[in-house]
């Protein structure tokens, strides 16, 4: 009888105590529609494969690398670890009015850079205009 090698078997782990699986699937879903962003952008974005964005917005709790998440993370403009604190912390932050007392303090400080730089655009684009003329030669 010949000796035959068994195959190693893989087995798909399934969601762990302390997992949130549905908290990472409405965080997902949410910044998606805000971002109107679909599942081929995001798949094409993050390198992840479309029927594992379909899942993770199901909420169906298969586990995925840590490297995943950060991938459709960062491709969602939010920090690498955002869905990971997600789903082991619950749902995220994103709405101001919702924000704990220092997140909402730094949404606006962050709102009032925004108004400045926003201020000074417009000055110097009047300033350039103005120099733009003044090099113009004088009509005769």
């Amino acid at each position: 009888m010949a000796d035959r090698k068994t195959a190693p078997v893989y087995r798909t782990r399934g969601p762990v105590d302390g997992e949130d699986w549905a908290a990472v699937a409405v965080a997902l879903n949410e910044r998606m529609a805000r971002r109107r962003i679909g599942q081929q952008d995001l798949a094409r974005l993050s390198g992840v494969s479309v029927s594992t964005l379909r899942e993770l917005q199901h909420g169906a709790g298969r586990r995925v690398q840590n490297k995943t998440l950060a991938s459709i993370a960062r491709a969602l403009e939010w920090p690498d670890d955002h869905l990971i604190q997600v789903l082991l912390s619950g749902p995220p932050v994103d709405d101001p009015e919702t924000a704990e007392p220092i997140g909402r303090e730094i949404l606006t400080a962050l709102a009032r850079v925004e108004d400045r730089l926003t201020e000074i655009v417009t000055r110097l684009a009047v300033v350039e205009q103005a120099v733009t003329r003044s090099d113009e030669p004088a009509s005769s």
